[in-house]
């Protein structure tokens, strides 16, 4: 049987999610009815998440896991509990689940902050969004094992999932500030394309890219080469429709 023709007996279906069960160490759902109604695209969905879970790449395990975990109580996704596994089998434990949790649930709250500055600044001396917003994170952060690039391209890719982009913003020059390279934040905004959706990964790419023109992050020139290559606009772009 081919790999893109749709199996026909029991025999072919349980060869098939075998093989998945044998790569994964579990089934979900939708492998199998993928491999029941349209095996070509569970062979190419299977070579996508592979490359963005299973291969290191800038991304150690360990690093890729706990920005997965973040991600992951950020969007409430239950079912996803082999990531508590993989995280064990990088090297972590109970200690990152916990500062995923911390971080997921400060990034929660971002916008309040935003809204104190907005309606009562003029009840208060000095209040800043940001600076409050960093101030509560930087306390965290000294409770927990997390690297602060980490962190910062973590939240970054959980403030995608919900489109707040001013914080994705705010995170992605975090990320810089702290080290990160370009390509481990590319990657760690990528994890989020599963729980998060594809458009939203779309806009925080349009976010990145204008921090890049405006200045606001030394980028690197090939990242300052995407960021001034025309025409990135889409359909509406492509139609001339403004």
């Amino acid at each position: 049987m081919s790999d893109d023709t749709a199996p026909t007996t029991v025999a072919e279906v349980e060869e098939q999610l075998s093989a998945i069960r044998a790569k994964r160490g579990y089934l979900l759902p939708h492998h199998g009815l993928l491999a029941v109604a349209t095996p070509g695209l569970l062979k190419a969905y299977d070579r996508m998440y592979s490359e963005l879970t299973l291969r290191e790449g800038v991304l150690t395990l360990y690093e890729k896991e706990v920005i997965w975990l973040i991600i992951l109580v950020s969007t409430g996704e239950a079912i996803a509990t082999h990531h508590i596994d993989r995280q064990r089998k990088a090297g972590g434990g109970e200690a990152e689940v916990e500062a995923a949790l911390a971080l997921a649930a400060w990034s929660d709250g971002a916008s309040r902050h935003r809204f104190v500055e907005t309606h009562w600044a003029a009840h208060l001396e000095g209040f800043d969004a940001v600076a409050s917003y960093r101030a509560g994170l930087a306390a965290l952060m000294a409770r927990y094992p997390c690297e602060p690039w980490v962190a910062e391209v973590g939240l970054a890719a959980a403030h995608q999932c919900h489109r707040r982009w001013e914080w994705v913003g705010e995170h992605i020059a975090g990320a810089y500030r702290e080290g990160a390279s370009e390509v481990a934040i590319a990657e760690g905004l990528a994890l989020a394309m599963f729980p998060g959706g594809v458009p939203n990964f779309v806009d925080a790419c349009e976010i990145w890219k204008g921090m890049i023109l405006d200045g606001r992050i030394d980028a690197s020139d090939a990242f300052k080469a995407w960021a001034r290559l025309t025409g990135q606009g889409g359909f509406d772009e492509a139609a001339g429709v403004t």
